[in-house]
């Protein structure tokens, strides 16, 4: 068996970006990967603006001010925000408000809680300002011409606005990633269809293209298939068609009735199989070989579609999804940093045997701040994940004292 790192290793380095751009509005490129850099063709902000409400003023007009003597000077013009801004004249001051243009000349801004007004069109300042004072510079966020967000962002909300902001109303991206997904099982049911003694409800299929979509990928769900040799190379071919990747779950252990990894090499090639993880160690990774017409028959590297089988217990598919599915996909996308981020975090719990397979326990931070694990660690315990917050990355054959400090993944850094 692979150790975890080694076999995400070798998912990655196998995964190409998939070929195909596309422009698209902006406001509609959340969770998409940028295909090139987005340069800045403007300053941010594009002039000197006032941060506050208050008083553009000459600095050295009010040089030797206090509130024993008092400066007071005539306000010569009004700037809201998004209106012109004549030359400031030495002697006087200028109503701004926040965001509006700095008037030339002026070099400060006095805040209108320290000038007081008159009804005569003048304003007294007690207190010298110091020069650049409340006066956001002209490209004090963003310089013309920088890189604002190079190629291979997958884009945030932020990432929107940032963008948004040097005017950018499209963007270039790169194609979704065309995944084709079948669950293997005699037992399995739909939810809504009558449950036969000996048959479960699918589970696996709600949560795996769940976490498809939240990708961002084009998903096909061909559906269950039989627990049969001719019938999972049949959805092999037909899977293989037009798509980047062929996501699995079952029948990729060693059983009699596990026919995903023979069929897979059969149609392809195997180039992986079984991780020191637990749960989870029945992963198989390999491709499938394209054939049959289709438009997008030749699209792939090599006229194949990469394989990826998952384990069929719901917590083992569930883990290795997100540690081994969901970086190979992400760097498919163009995604250049696919790792999540891991956090140092006390055990506050005891686990006087470790495992001889890398462990990922189910934990949750309570409210000390330290991390309590699910009572039942077993796959196919699904409410393990519900009641959890993340994983702890447990090295095998270790085990865990209350006190320790332990790798912590949490889930909102394994699904975003």
């Amino acid at each position: 068996m692979l150790a975890t790192a080694e076999a995400l290793g070798i998912l990655l380095a196998a995964a190409r970006r998939v070929e195909g751009v596309e422009s698209i509005d902006t406001l509609d490129a959340l969770g998409r990967v940028l295909a090139a850099d987005v340069v800045s063709p403007l300053d941010v902000p594009p002039m000197h603006i006032s941060s506050m409400d208050g008083y553009g003023v000459r600095a050295a007009d009010l040089a030797g001010a206090s509130a024993q003597q008092p400066v007071t000077l005539t306000v010569s013009q009004r700037v809201p925000a998004g209106h012109v801004a004549g030359p400031l004249a030495a002697g006087t001051a200028a109503r701004v408000f926040t965001g509006a243009t700095v008037p030339p000349g002026a070099d400060a801004i006095v805040m209108q809680e320290m000038a007081s007004a008159t009804d005569d069109g003048r304003v007294a300042f007690e207190a010298a300002p110091a020069a650049g004072e409340w006066i956001t510079r002209q490209g004090a966020d963003i310089r013309k011409g920088s890189v604002i967000l190079p190629a291979d962002t997958r884009l945030t909300p932020q990432a929107l606005g940032l963008a948004a902001s040097v005017g950018c109303a499209a963007l270039d991206v790169v194609r979704k990633t065309r995944v084709a997904v079948f669950f293997t099982g005699d037992e399995l049911t739909m939810p809504g269809e009558p449950l036969k003694e000996g048959a479960i409800y699918n589970s696996n299929r709600f949560t795996l293209c769940a976490l498809l979509a939240k990708l961002g990928c084009e998903v096909t769900d061909l559906g269950i298939v039989p627990d049969r040799l001719d019938a999972t190379r049949e959805t092999l071919r037909e899977a293989a068609r037009g798509h980047d990747l062929i996501l699995t779950c079952g029948g990729v252990s060693v059983g009699e009735e596990d026919h995903v990894k023979p069929a897979v090499e059969a149609e392809g090639r195997i180039a992986m199989w079984q991780i020191a993880m637990k749960p989870g160690k029945p992963l198989a990774f390999g491709a499938v070989r394209r054939g049959g017409g289709g438009e997008r028959e030749s699209e792939g590297e090599g006229g194949e579609a990469f394989f990826i089988g998952l384990p069929g217990n719901p917590v083992s598919s569930f883990c290795t999804f997100l540690l081994f599915v969901r970086p190979f996909i992400l760097r498919l996308a163009g995604v250049g940093n696919v790792a999540p981020r891991v956090y140092s975090m006390r055990a506050d719990f005891t686990q006087k045997k470790g495992d001889r397979r890398n462990e990922f326990l189910r934990a949750r931070v309570n409210d000390a701040g330290g991390l309590d694990v699910f009572d039942n660690q077993s796959s196919a315990v699904l409410t393990s994940t519900v009641w959890g917050d993340g994983l702890i990355d447990n090295p095998p054959n270790h085990a865990i004292s209350a006190g320790e400090i332990v790798r912590f993944i949490p889930f909102s850094e394994l699904m975003r």
